[in-house]
């Protein structure tokens, strides 16, 4: 039996059997140069997502000139235990190519380590002592002869091109083999080429990923502008606020969920901008939703977004809150108002971090830290079974309470002024002083709007005034305790009611729309209906409105 090593250098190890098997038809290698030229320039016109059925046809085309009944083309895998199939064709009946474990083959991936070309015309016969494994291979496939050449492919240092013939022996001559090396290398260049393009489409798709993110979490931004409240600050040193500032610096650099507790106008959204900002997520966005300002309908579209015609007036696809904070943070205010279908989402979202759009079939996947706040008594809804107490019990892994303004009257002087000193450029006014009488009074108001009705009032206050001191006295002419009043040993209901009303008759009974009562209260409007109900405010007759006493305010 004759051997011939060639590498590398040009050596190959060939296994000649039969001389009167090896073709010496002299048109055969003009026959597949024209074929290699033809594939060459067919693959050369292609783009990526064309060249996976270009590749298998020229592999099916190289399987019948040469009379072989399967080729592949073999890349190893990056950590060189396996001989993954890049692409393949085989003959009917013929079975494919899968990936091999590289320790079954030692003799036949050691060649091709040392870059040398496998032409075994024989098999398992014309095989090398010494390769139990590859006999054991050959036998369970049926395999008669294979051509193995090595290729050179950018980032991958061992490829291969394997050619195997089934149903009958194959001769190898060296010329025929350096053409089929050429056809290989034409081959892995257009993988190559299909890679690379993969690659660039999916950066590209990345890219177009993160600007559509971008543009979603633009759009949000500048409606936050359009209606922040600028109110980015908390000021205060009473040892109520202290205590639930201590506790932000303790939970904000965490992702823990954090529950906020207190009523209406305590500064609990202050509260979760500064959880923000002390998180590691503080270079992406803070998303806000108020559940209480929308109607249930639409709650559910806001968090989770929906399809185009997934409802009446759903003229275009739209992300939904969750998918805006995606990396970032979700602060659902009054989360207490949310309607039970919406709760049983919100739940899914924190145990699995999974949602679809309303009017979408298809699982989405966001990291999301959640904050919420809520004036309501959660753990008192949860019992009566009006909030899942499961999601109650998801959100208050970490609660902070929020003290109202009545129990931190210290904290009025230096909001006072926070107030004067934003405004007062704005309302084009200098404010050099407030009268210690009119914060006294403030003092012993009990500000059931809290720090919201005490901005409110300051600001009338400001457009009041006319000189360097704040007057007070026109702004607190409504307020019990005010100008003329004072607030001890009254019934705090009694005070509220009587402030409402008072306020409530000054917008001409309007809740909601322009110069409506809870704006000027600082209160959202469902919670004043809240409040009005619970103290038994009820709108006068129309005699009464012309100057009589309401009912509530003779009681």
């Amino acid at each position: 039996m004759l051997w011939q090593r060639v590498g590398g250098d040009g050596r190959v190890f060939h296994v000649p059997s039969d001389p009167l098997t090896h073709d010496t038809e002299p048109e055969r290698l003009p026959r597949f140069e024209r074929l290699l030229g033809e594939v060459s320039s067919r693959l050369s016109g292609l783009r990526g997502e064309e060249m996976d059925g270009a590749i298998r046809d020229a592999l099916r085309d190289l399987c019948r000139f040469l009379g072989t009944d399967r080729s592949t083309l073999f890349e190893f895998s990056e950590d060189g235990r396996r001989f993954e199939s890049v692409d393949w064709w085989a003959s009917e009946g013929i079975p494919p190519t899968g990936s091999l474990e590289a320790g079954r083959l030692p003799w036949y991936v050691g060649r091709l380590r040392k870059g040398e070309t496998i032409a075994v015309e024989r098999l398992p016969d014309d095989l090398p002592p010494g390769t139990d494994s590859e006999r054991a291979v050959v036998l369970q496939s049926g395999m008669k002869s294979n051509l193995t050449v090595p290729l050179v492919v950018p980032d991958h240092p061992i490829c291969a091109l394997a050619t195997g013939a089934f149903r009958a022996h194959r001769a190898w001559p060296a010329p025929l083999i350096e053409r089929v090396r050429l056809f290989g290398q034409v081959l892995t260049a257009a993988v190559h080429r299909r890679r690379q393009e993969r690659v660039l489409e999916e950066s590209q798709a990345e890219i177009e990923r993160l600007n559509r993110r971008l543009r979603r979490e633009n759009r949000y931004l500048q409606e936050e502008i359009r209606t922040e409240r600028h109110a980015d600050e908390i000021v205060g040193q009473s040892p109520a606020l202290q205590r639930a500032l201590m506790a932000v610096e303790k939970v904000g650099p965490t992702d823990a969920t954090v529950l906020l507790l207190g009523e209406t106008g305590t500064g609990k959204e202050l509260l979760a901008r500064a959880l923000h900002d002390r998180s590691p997520r503080r270079s992406r966005a803070l998303v806000t939703l108020n559940c209480a300002a929308l109607p249930a309908g639409l709650v559910e579209s806001e968090l989770f977004g929906h399809e185009k015609g997934a409802f009446t007036g759903a003229a275009s696809a739209r992300p939904g809150r969750f998918e805006v904070a995606d990396g970032g943070t979700l602060f659902l205010d009054e989360v207490g108002d949310l309607p039970p279908e919406a709760q049983a989402k919100v739940l899914r979202v924190l145990q699995e971090g999974t949602f679809e759009r309303l009017g979408s079939t298809r699982t989405r996947r966001v990291d999301v830290r959640l904050i919420a706040a809520t004036h309501r008594d959660l753990a008192t809804e949860a019992a009566a079974r009006r909030f899942r107490a499961d999601l109650y019990y998801r959100l208050s892994v970490f609660p902070i309470t929020l003290p109202p303004l009545r129990e931190r009257p210290e904290d009025i002087e230096p909001l006072v002024w926070f107030f004067v000193h934003r405004r007062q450029r704005e309302l084009g006014r200098r404010i050099e002083r407030v009268p210690a009488e009119a914060v006294d009074v403030l003092r012993r108001y009990p500000w059931p709007g809290n720090v919201r009705e005490l901005e409110n009032v300051v600001e009338r206050a400001m457009i009041l005034s006319t000189g360097p001191v704040l007057e007070l006295e026109g702004a607190l002419a409504s307020i019990p305790g005010g100008a003329t009043t004072r607030t001890e040993g009254c019934d705090l209901d009694a005070v509220q009611r009587a402030h409402i009303e008072t306020v409530l008759a000054a917008c001409g009974w309007k809740i909601n729309g322009p110069g409506n009562a809870a704006e000027r209260l600082g209160l959202h409007p469902n919670t004043l209906r809240f409040r009005m109900k619970k103290l038994g405010i009820t709108r006068p007759a129309a005699g009464l409105r012309a100057g009589a006493v309401s009912p509530s305010a003779r009681r």
